[in-house]
């Protein structure tokens, strides 16, 4: 792995593909473009940080010892796990409590020299944690960015780095990790800025031992031989006519080899660009060299080696910049770093200034029009920097290195030497640039480290697993749906293939383009608009062929079934874009990309069905060629239903309310298979060897023991001889290591139970093969379970809210609004409440996480687009039908969209059903949730919400009746 590692770091900026006369593109370029697997399906770790802003005001106010201060912070961090504001807030909330004396913040901050420019002793409470709120935001933003960069340097391949800023969260997804214990330690490492002296290029003895360090290693670690003798070359010159054209003869000549150093290049200068090759010095003289992003780490390992590194003082150490040069004509940005010697203290790695002793920073254009770095120190730093520039000054203007995390900033020249301890650095910034200096130095070493609240890894294999099932779910899904089209809609139905084989091009293509990361809830998003898909089609197919029935030839029933279709198709698929709007927004991490695909995939169903639908359609009749809309054993499918639904309104009011009760009963009573989403704790998949045969009660009692006492819950996978493990063992505890505390029991528990002598370390990573291991694993802290319940809570509401208002101004009466979201709330719980009567008699987990949520979200766009279509029928003839009775009319709406009701729901649930069989364990729960929803939302559009605008229209009409013969009596 580190080869294959190393081999594409090396490729990352080649050249691998080309499109003549258009592009070429390097193998990162490439991967920038592929479409991005999460890490259930390609395995990795990702964990969510939270920036300790505790850990930051305990810094700013220089450790107080004041003890209202620190109470209000423990009683800050023990709100914020269930609270819905930051952590400053609660913080401010928490110390009025227990000093609600004003202005004793500003005497606390004003210990530190950083808040002495932004408040004074008179400053106000409320002015200074806004003052402290701000240095909290360039804090986690900060973070946030050193963050990326330090991922970077891991060698992840499209890691996925997102920033939560109101809740101070910052995401982090690492495709391909391993070896979590070490992404862990890597994520959670404070950054450390430095200063350093340097070396210069034409120091004594610097270029030459370049020179021959790369001799060296060419002559594989022995200097070469030196002679005296010139070393001669035989070339073939060309001969020439008279004219000077050559005659096609050539004639060996022997001439002098060019003895510069570089003309015979060794392992080091064939990468490494020095400074000084050209014969001039094309860089500044802290410079020795340049070379390619990719040759960094090959380049520092050559200069690392023993034999190399004796070359070279010992109080040195080579660092690359963090980011490629600017070209000094061009002001370009070019793709070669620069490389730096710097020059450590006299018996000492550590460096001279570090950067706790900024207090301030700012970015600002100076006299000449350069964008410059200002900064000020404090005391103790002052003085070092004094000496520092004082002696870099005295050396010949020598250049000082600032450093972050091993990478040189900037390196700009000491003009004089600076005393007082303000400085103003120059380096030919960008505005961006300067800024994000300025940013760096401002906050020097960071005042809050981060700890992780969230983590899961996945290993490769169940990635591949689910991969797999996901395709083999999408394939059968497919070919379902495309013979059951051609079967009911003949030649139309070979229009609706191909429109939805467009959009699924052109939903695979968005997500590629917008850079989204495929997840398994996604490739379920997926196989769910490819079901979804059709029911444009459908809506626009039974109406051409209610047309068609009613005598109309065949290219006007065509324009009036497209035209009389529009107003369903896009109030439904728009209260299902504000349901999935909803979820993006308050979803997370794979929830937030299912929902993004809805999004897209219903964009895209739009498209492909009106437009290009159309377009095929239209250009297929128009050359006067026949179009089928049905088959011999569909034509007349549902085509004269005389069904009094709303006559048995009643019988479904009992059905609804019984199973509403029971559901609740049990939720009441027996409760839910709560995820660890919802609870917290730690949740490990272990993979048994075939010669180990456990059970998930011996597991359970066994493990009990070694998690303090308390028994876990244990669960078999549908994955052969795998269980699922989830306990709440060290969940709260704040140390740093009780992550590697709780796996570590897991293993010592394990190796009792089975008697098998179990490697740790094999144990622990998530491809080991032929061991007990675990495949997979995650950690929700109790801030963030509390955060996704609430989420859901709002994601719920919020949907039913706005479809409410949507369907209030489609529809202009508030019956149609309540009546949608009445059964809009059946179905949700109906659903839960068979999720709970089912827990631990089906055999299948019925888990309640974040990908449930989703599927009870996508059953209320499910259920909403259903009952949208019924509504804007009954609409349509209400304004048609107006002498006839109301339930006569409701009946017919109900009669005319049944083909459209039934077909749609067929479709949808072929789809889901084939995801619930080769979906796989880890989307059993999600798929058996869609199914209900899709059979209970059929159900209630026709049972639940139109009865319910018929009985509230009624009872309203009923009341005004009532009404105005009290107010007539009471006139007479």
């Amino acid at each position: 792995k580190q080869a294959k590692s190393r081999y594409l770091d090396s490729m990352s900026s080649e050249t691998i593909f080309s499109i003549p006369l258009f592009a070429d593109y390097t193998y990162n370029d490439l991967k920038q473009r592929q479409l991005n697997y999460g890490l259930d399906l390609s395995g990795g770790m990702s964990t969510v940080l939270q920036v300790d802003m505790k850990e930051m005001l305990t810094n700013l106010s220089k450790g107080t010892s004041d003890v209202n201060f620190n109470t209000a912070l423990d009683n800050a961090e023990v709100a914020l796990a269930n609270a819905d504001s930051d952590y400053i807030n609660l913080f401010y909330q928490e110390y009025q409590k227990l000093n609600p004396e004003p202005g004793k913040l500003a005497r606390i901050f004003m210990r530190n020299p950083t808040m002495k420019d932004k408040i004074s002793l008179d400053t106000d409470d409320g002015t200074v944690i806004r003052e402290v709120s701000t240095i909290g935001k360039e804090t986690v933003n900060l973070t946030f960015q050193m963050l990326k960069q330090r991922i970077d340097k891991l060698g992840v391949t499209q890691p996925n780095v997102n920033l939560d800023a109101a809740r101070d969260l910052i995401l982090v997804e690492m495709p391909g990790i391993d070896n979590p214990e070490r992404a862990r330690q890597f994520l959670v490492a404070g950054a450390a800025l430095e200063f350093w002296d340097t070396y210069r290029i034409n120091d004594s003895g610097i270029a030459g031992s370049l020179q021959q360090a790369d001799a060296r290693l060419k002559n594989n670690g022995a200097d070469p031989v030196e002679s005296n003798e010139a070393k001669m070359d035989t070339i073939m010159v060309p001969q020439l006519d008279s004219l000077g054209n050559e005659t096609g003869d050539s004639i060996a000549q022997t001439v002098e080899r060019d003895n510069s150093p570089f003309s015979d290049q060794g392992p080091l200068f064939s990468v490494l660009e020095m400074n000084g090759a050209a014969g001039q010095l094309t860089f500044p003289q802290s410079v020795m060299g340049v070379a390619s992003k990719n040759k960094r780490k090959y380049i520092l390992d050559l200069l690392g080696k023993p034999e190399i590194k004796q070359l070279f003082p010992q109080d040195s150490k080579f660092l690359f910049s963090d980011k490629p040069y600017r070209d000094y004509e061009s002001g370009d940005l070019t793709d070669k770093y620069q490389l730096y010697l710097i020059k450590m203290p006299p018996g000492s790695t550590k460096a001279p200034i570090e950067g706790d002793v900024i207090v301030d920073a700012g970015a600002s254009p100076n006299p000449s029009g350069q964008m410059a770095v200002n900064l000020r120190m404090n005391n103790e730093g002052a003085k070092k920097w004094a000496q520092m520039t004082e002696k870099a000054f005295n050396a010949g203007n020598r250049e000082v290195a600032i450093v972050l995390d091993n990478e040189v900033v900037s390196a700009p020249r000491v003009n004089s030497a600076i005393t007082g301890g303000n400085t103003e650095i120059t380096g030919d910034f960008s505005v961006q640039e300067a800024n994000d200096l300025k940013s760096i130095l401002e906050v020097g070493k960071l005042p809050a480290s981060v700890k992780i609240i969230q983590e899961s890894t996945v290993g490769p294999s169940l990635g591949a697993t689910n991969i797999s099932s996901s395709m083999k779910a999408m394939a059968a899904g497919m070919i379902l749906l495309l013979c059951f089209m051609v079967f009911y809609y003949g030649g139309a139905g070979i229009v609706a293939i191909i429109a939805l084989l467009l959009n699924l091009f052109f939903i695979f293509g968005a997500l590629a383009s917008f850079g989204t990361v495929l997840t398994l809830p996604g490739f379920a998003g997926i196989i769910l608009t490819i079901g979804m898909a059709v029911d444009a089609n459908v809506i626009i197919f039974e109406r051409v062929r209610e047309e068609l029935r009613a005598g109309k030839g065949l290219l006007a029933s065509v324009a009036d079934g497209f035209k009389n279709s529009y107003s369903a198709i896009i109030d439904a698929n728009i209260t299902t874009l504000l349901v999935a709007c909803v979820l993006a927004y308050f979803g997370l991490g794979p929830i937030k990309g299912f929902a993004v695909i809805l999004i897209i995939g219903v964009l895209c169903s739009l498209f492909t069905a009106v437009l290009i639908g159309r377009m095929i359609i239209e250009w297929w009749i128009g050359g006067e060629r026949n179009l089928t809309f049905w088959t011999g054993a569909s034509k007349n499918a549902f085509a004269n239903l005389d069904i009094d639904w709303i006559g048995k309104r009643k019988i479904a009011y009992a059905i609804s309310g019984f199973l509403i009760i029971a559901g609740l009963v049990s939720i009441f009573t027996k409760g839910f298979d709560l995820g660890v989403d919802f609870k917290g704790g730690y949740k490990y998949d272990v993979s048994f060897t075939d010669d180990i045969d456990i059970d998930a009660e011996t597991l359970r009692n066994g493990l009990a023991e070694y998690f303090g006492g308390s028994a876990p819950v244990v669960k078999a996978v549908d994955t052969e001889n795998t269980f699922n493990i989830v306990t709440g063992y060290l969940i709260d505890s704040t140390e740093d290591d009780a992550a590697e505390n709780v796996i570590d029991a897991l293993h010592t528990g394990i190796t009792a139970i089975t008697g098998k002598d179990i490697p740790l370390e094999q144990f622990k990573l998530t491809d080991s093969a032929n061991v007990t291991h675990v495949t997979s694993s995650s950690k929700v802290g109790p801030t963030i379970a509390d955060d996704i319940s609430r989420s859901s809570y709002y994601a719920g509401t919020f949907a039913l809210i706005l479809i409410f208002l949507y369907l209030f101004i489609r529809f202009n009466k508030w019956q149609f609004s309540l009546g949608a979201v009445a059964a809009l709330f059946h179905d949700c719980l109906v659903v839960l409440g068979l999720f709970s009567i089912l827990w631990g008699i089906v055999p299948f987990s019925l888990e309640i996480d974040q990908a449930f949520i989703a599927a009870i979200l996508t059953v209320i766009g499910y259920s909403i687009n259903d009952t949208v279509v019924l509504f804007d029928r009954i609409r349509e003839d209400l304004g048609i039908y107006t002498n006839k009775p109301k339930d006569e009319v409701l009946n017919k709406a109900i009669n005319n969209t049944f083909s459209r009701t039934i077909i749609t729901s067929l479709t949808t649930f072929f789809v889901v059903a084939v995801l619930f069989v080769f979906g796989g364990g880890s989307i059993k729960g999600f798929a058996f949730a869609l199914m209900i929803g899709v059979i209970v939302g059929t159900y209630s559009s026709i049972f639940v919400a139109t009865p319910l605008v018929r009985d509230l229209t009624d009872t309203l009409k009923a009341k005004k009746v009532e009404t105005k013969k009290r107010f007539s009596k009471a006139l007479n």
